[in-house]
This record gives C-alpha cells, sequence and structure tokens, in this order.
C-alpha cells in the first residue's frame, strides 16, 4: 500500500484551481510534493535466493481484475525483462511505468546474462554482475531474476507465476522472430510501457564515441596508465601535447576575458570622469556667462557706478528764471577753506584796523550791485 500511495502521488501531478468565474479548472502547473520517506532499506532480493512459492496452483487475474484492485495479500505480479547495460533514467522510467500499471503490484525484473547478450544483441560496457547489482537498486523493483531467457516460455511465467509481461510497444525482432513478445500479446498478458526519448544505452555509447580523444585525455589526466586505456606511446605523447596546448589556450582566454574586463572598467571609469567634467564644464560655463556676459552682473554694476559717477561730477542745473532777492531764502553763510569749526579765529592784524568779518552770498549780490 505505500508503494500504491507513492505511485498515485507520482502521477497525479495536476492540480485543480478556482476560475474567475468560479468553477473548477484544470491547471497545468506541479504541485510541491509532501516530504516523506519512501525508499526501501535494502536492495531487491533474486529469486532464486527467496523461498518457494505457496504450493496451490496458481491462477492468473484478468486486466479487469487487476485495475480494478486485488487483494494485499494478492499482487498482480508483472515482469520486465532487458539487459539494462550502462542503468539510466530511461531504464528507471520504464520500470515505474511497469510498477504503476496497476494499484497492487509486484515487480519482478529479468536480467540477461553477459552469453545470451553478446550472442544476441553485442558486447556490454557493464558485465552481468554489475548489470544485476544495478536493478536491485532500484527502489520500484521488488524482485531480480538472474540470467533471464531471452524468449519468455509459458513454464518460465509459471515458474514465477507471472500475471503481465511490461515492455514498450515497439516490435522487437531478435533471434529469429520478427517480435519476440508476439506469443505474449497474444495471450493476453502484455502491458505496454513508453519508452523515454532522448536516452538510451546506445545514445550514451554514441557520445563516448564521438569524443574518443576527449574521454582518453581525461582519464590520462586522472591517472590512469595508456596500458590500461590501450593507447599506444605515440598517442599516448599526442595527448599530452593536446593537453599541454588546450592549457596554454585556456590561460590565454584568461588573460583576454581579465583583459577585456580592465578595458571595459577604465571605459566606464573614463566615461564618468567625462560626464562630471562636462558638467563642471556646463556649471563653470554657465556661472562666468551670468558674470561677465552681455547681461551678466559685471555689467550692471559698472553701469550702476558710471551712473554714481556722473551724478556726483555733474554740476547742478540752473533754474530758469532767477528769484528776486526777496524771494530768495537767506543763504546760509559760507565760510572760506581756512576757517574751520575747530580752528579759533584768527587774531585781527595790528598794522591794520581791518576786522575779520563773515562773507555771506548776500554781500557778493551787494557788491556786484555797486
Amino acid at each position: 500500500m505505500e508503494a500504491q500511495s507513492s505511485s498515485t502521488l507520482l502521477l497525479s501531478r495536476k492540480r485543480r484551481r478556482d476560475g474567475s468565474n468560479g468553477e473548477a479548472e484544470e491547471g497545468e502547473r506541479f504541485g510541491k510534493i509532501p516530504r516523506c520517506t519512501v525508499g526501501l532499506r535494502h536492495p531487491a532480493p533474486f529469486a532464486d535466493e527467496l523461498e518457494p512459492a505457496d504450493s496451490k496452483a496458481y491462477k492468473r487475474v484478468s486486466m479487469e481484475e487487476a485495475k480494478r484492485g486485488t487483494p494485499p495479500e494478492r499482487p498482480v505480479r508483472v515482469y520486465a525483462d532487458g539487459i539494462f547495460d550502462l542503468f539510466h533514467s530511461g531504464h528507471a522510467r520504464a520500470l515505474m511505468q511497469a510498477k504503476c500499471l496497476f494499484p497492487n503490484t509486484h515487480l519482478i525484473v529479468g536480467v540477461c546474462s553477459d552469453d545470451l547478450t553478446h550472442k544476441y544483441k553485442g558486447f556490454t560496457v557493464m558485465n552481468e554482475d554489475e548489470r544485476y547489482d544495478a536493478i536491485r537498486h532500484c527502489r520500484y523493483v521488488d524482485e531480480v531474476v538472474r540470467n533471464a531467457p531471452w524468449t519468455l516460455t509459458p513454464e518460465f511465467l509459471a515458474k514465477h507465476r507471472i500475471d503481465f509481461v511490461a515492455h514498450d510497444d515497439i516490435p522487437y525482432s531478435s533471434a529469429g522472430s520478427d517480435d519476440v513478445y508476439k506469443h505474449i500479446k497474444e495471450a493476453g498478458m502484455f502491458a505496454p510501457t513508453q519508452r523515454t526519448e532522448g536516452i538510451s544505452t546506445s545514445d550514451v555509447i554514441t557520445r563516448i564515441v564521438r569524443d574518443y580523444d576527449v574521454y582518453v585525455r581525461r582519464n590520462l589526466q586522472r591517472g590512469y596508465t595508456a596500458k590500461e586505456l590501450n593507447v599506444s606511446f605515440i598517442n599516448e605523447k599526442k595527448y599530452h601535447l593536446q593537453e599541454r596546448v588546450d592549457k596554454v589556450k585556456k590561460k590565454v582566454r584568461d588573460v583576454e576575458e581579465k583583459s577585456k574586463e580592465f578595458v571595459q572598467k577604465v571605459e566606464e571609469k573614463s566615461i564618468d570622469l567625462i560626464q562630471k567634467w562636462e558638467e563642471k564644464s556646463r556649471e563653470f560655463i554657465g556661472n562666468f556667462l551670468q558674470m561677465f556676459g552681455p547681461e551678466g552682473a559685471l555689467k550692471h554694476m559698472l553701469k550702476e557706478g558710471r551712473g554714481r559717477m556722473l551724478q556726483a561730477i555733474s554740476p547742478r542745473q540752473s533754474p530758469s528764471s532767477s528769484p528776486t532777492r526777496e524771494e530768495r531764502s537767506p543763504s546760509p553763510t559760507f565760510r572760506l577753506p581756512f576757517f574751520s569749526k575747530t580752528s579759533p579765529p584768527p587774531s585781527p592784524p595790528h598794522h591794520s584796523g581791518a576786522r575779520g568779518y563773515l562773507i555771506s552770498e548776500d554781500d557778493d549780490d551787494e557788491d556786484d550791485e555797486n
């Protein structure tokens, strides 16, 4: 039941959300998965290490019964086989689909031996023990069958009490047959799964072959010997030379990048300095024009000073008609420059009887009349 709940959680990711009109709509957004622990603590057991099955006669369940759900003590036994060389996410997704075919599933995975694989398919990167162990540690696997047959026989299906066989629906031609699962499909025991596009063991091997030099140099750099990599002496020296050339190129690229960063920083600083200089220049020119321009403050100051000077040195204008003596107001007394308020009046000279007198504008007028 724990596996059932986890598979239901993984498969049902769509969330329902309320629209603006109040109706529920299917959303494409994925919800976050609640934190839980569903992984197994031990690898899946091998089939030949398990206790013998129940002595009762085995009766297969139908597809309808399997989809409807079986009792906990009677899970649907699904079998999936393969080579599983360089175990990758495509393999894991196929096993996940097989595990999630029915609500209560016991997944049995068969792995072919090296002899059968090399005979019918070709050489593998991983040996059979490594491939067995990789499948044991997949979380969806409940049981592993070592040295699985290339073609499923009725005896093998009955021995492992298999209800359904899971595999992708593409015809698998091998061992002189157009489709090795043809008799399984005719018996109604076939449950199709979907392949994961873009990933396969052949794709991984193609990448390695395509970039062979890169991976050889990588392993030489990590300490593997040329003998371990089956590389000749000349190729070993060539790869070491390429490695040194690549290091020099990397250093040159680093220097170029640092130079570009330095030039960029200098340009940014120079642009800032030019902008500040332009701002200060505009401010200086504005202040200069405000002071010394045609309508500047200095011109107004000069005009004002000139007007004051002209006003100070220009004589007063006489009135057009001079008033008569009677109309004139008495003129204030005028003292000679050598008389001052602070100096005492000069004493009369002894040789003359003249006396000091005040000169006024009235006296001048009288003298003129006489």
